[in-house]
C-alpha cells in the first residue's frame, strides 16, 4: 500500500510526456535517494544554492546558476533580477515598478500563457513583430531591428522563448539588446533534449536561461534552474532566499552573493513565493548530473524501444495508421503517431478521452487530435507499462 492508495488517488500511465498536470514522470532511484538523504539533515540554504550553482555553471558554461521551483519560477525570478539588479530598495518595492525599468520586450509569435510569470514581477510586456509565417499570411516574423526599435529607457529585458522554430535568431536578438545594455532572458523550459541546449543559449550570449527540471532532466517535478550572469543570479538569490538574518550574522558564500555589493540585508523578496527546499535542490542536482553524463544515443535508444514495442502491438489493426517520428535523430524524443482512419465510429479525441478515463488510465498527447491523431511520448513510461499502452489502445479500438 502507498500513500496514494490510502488517499484514494489512482495512479495513471503517462504516455503524454512530463506534463505537470500528470505529475511529471518517475524519478531515477538515485534521484529519489538524494532527496531522502537531504531530508534527514539541515544545511545553510545559501551555501547549498552556491554549491548547486557551481554544478549548474559547469554543465551550462554560465558564470553562475540557481535551482528554482520550475521554469516559470525562473522566469519570475529572472525578470525581477533584470528589473531590480542589486538595488535592495527596488527589490523591496516589487511588484510596484513605478520609477523603475518596467518594460519587457517579447516577439509576438513567442507569447504564451507562461509569460504570466514575467508579468508577475510587475512589468508590462511590449510585443514586437507580426507573425505572418504563423498566421499563413506570409513568410516573415519579427526581425532584429524591431526589437531594437522597441527598446527605450524603460526596457528592463528582452524575453526570448526558445524553440526550434523561434524567430529571429537568438544571437541576433542578443546583439541588438546588448548594444543597448539590455539583458536577454531565455525561456528554454522544454528545450531538452538535445543535450547540447544546456550550453547553446549561453554560448549565443543569453544573460539568463530558465530550464525545467522535471522534464527530460528527470528531476523533481517542481524543480528547474536558472543559468547566467553572476550579478543577475546574485539578484535572484537575494530575492528568493530567507533573508530574516542580522547584517553582522549574515555571511553568504561569495560565489553566490558578494555582500560588499549591497548596502544592507534585503527584505524578503518577491521570489519568496518560489521557495526551494533542500530536497528539491538535492534531487535536481543529482538528476542534472545523470542527464549530462548519459549518452544521447543511449537515451534515445531506450525511448525508441518503448515506442517500437507499442507500434508492434498495434500494427495489425486496419483502422489505425502508425508512424514513428524522430526515429533516426538521437537528439530528439522519438514519438509514435497514431492516426484513426476517417469515417470510424470515434474520432481521436473520443478515443483519447476513453483511454484517459479507463482502467488503467492511459494518458496520451492530445496535441494533434484535431488532425485525427494521438501521440505516444515514451519519456515517462515505466518498462512494465509499455505493453499495457498497446493493450489499452487495442481494447478501445476494438470496442
Amino acid at each position: 500500500m502507498t500513500l496514494f492508495d490510502d488517499l484514494g488517488v489512482r495512479t495513471i500511465i503517462n504516455a503524454k510526456g512530463p506534463a505537470t498536470r500528470l505529475s511529471g514522470g518517475p524519478m531515477a532511484e538515485e534521484v529519489a535517494q538524494a532527496m531522502v538523504d537531504a531530508s534527514q539533515v539541515c544545511v545553510q540554504m545559501d551555501e547549498l544554492q552556491a554549491k548547486a550553482g557551481q554544478v549548474i555553471a559547469a554543465h551550462t558554461g554560465a558564470e553562475a546558476g540557481y535551482v528554482t521551483t520550475g521554469a516559470a519560477a525562473g522566469l519570475l525570478l529572472g525578470t525581477a533580477a533584470c528589473v531590480a539588479r542589486l538595488d535592495i530598495g527596488k527589490m523591496a518595492r516589487l511588484p510596484d515598478t513605478r520609477g523603475m525599468k518596467n518594460r519587457v520586450i517579447m516577439v509576438r509569435s513567442q507569447r504564451n500563457f507562461y509569460d504570466h510569470a514575467v508579468r508577475d514581477a510587475g512589468v508590462r510586456i511590449v510585443e514586437v513583430g507580426l507573425p505572418d509565417r504563423v498566421a499563413g499570411a506570409g513568410v516573415r516574423d519579427a526581425e532584429p531591428w524591431e526589437v531594437d526599435d522597441a527598446i527605450t529607457d524603460n526596457t528592463a529585458a528582452v524575453c526570448y522563448v526558445a524553440s526550434p522554430n523561434s524567430k529571429p535568431a537568438l544571437a541576433d536578438v542578443v546583439a541588438v539588446a546588448h548594444r543597448r545594455d539590455v539583458p536577454v532572458l531565455v525561456d528554454a523550459a522544454a528545450q531538452l533534449p538535445p543535450a547540447g541546449n544546456l550550453t547553446r543559449f549561453i554560448e549565443a550570449g543569453a544573460d539568463l536561461v530558465a530550464f525545467s527540471g522535471g522534464k527530460a532532466i528527470g528531476g523533481p517535478q517542481g524543480s528547474g534552474m536558472l543559468a547566467g550572469r553572476r550579478d543577475l543570479i546574485m539578484s535572484v538569490a537575494l530575492q528568493n532566499l530567507d533573508m530574516d538574518i542580522l547584517w553582522d550574522q549574515w555571511a553568504p558564500p561569495e560565489f553566490l552573493i558578494d555582500k560588499s555589493l549591497v548596502k544592507g540585508v534585503p527584505q524578503h523578496g518577491i521570489g519568496r513565493t518560489c521557495k526551494v527546499g533542500k530536497e528539491t535542490i538535492a534531487g535536481f542536482i543529482k538528476a542534472l548530473e545523470i542527464f549530462a553524463a548519459t549518452d544521447s544515443s543511449a537515451r534515445h535508444a531506450e525511448w525508441l524501444d518503448r515506442v517500437r514495442r507499442i507500434e508492434a502491438g498495434l500494427r495489425d489493426l486496419n483502422n489505425l495508421s502508425l508512424a514513428i517520428r524522430n526515429a533516426d535523430d538521437v537528439e530528439q524524443v522519438p514519438l509514435l503517431e497514431i492516426a484513426l482512419a476517417p469515417g470510424g465510429a470515434h474520432n481521436a479525441l473520443d478515443l483519447l478521452t476513453r483511454l484517459q478515463n479507463g482502467a488503467p488510465s492511459i494518458n496520451l498527447d492530445p496535441s494533434r487530435v484535431d488532425q485525427g491523431a494521438m501521440i505516444v511520448n515514451p519519456i515517462c513510461l515505466l518498462p512494465d507499462q509499455v505493453d499495457a499502452v498497446a493493450e489499452g489502445i487495442r481494447a478501445m479500438v476494438a470496442a
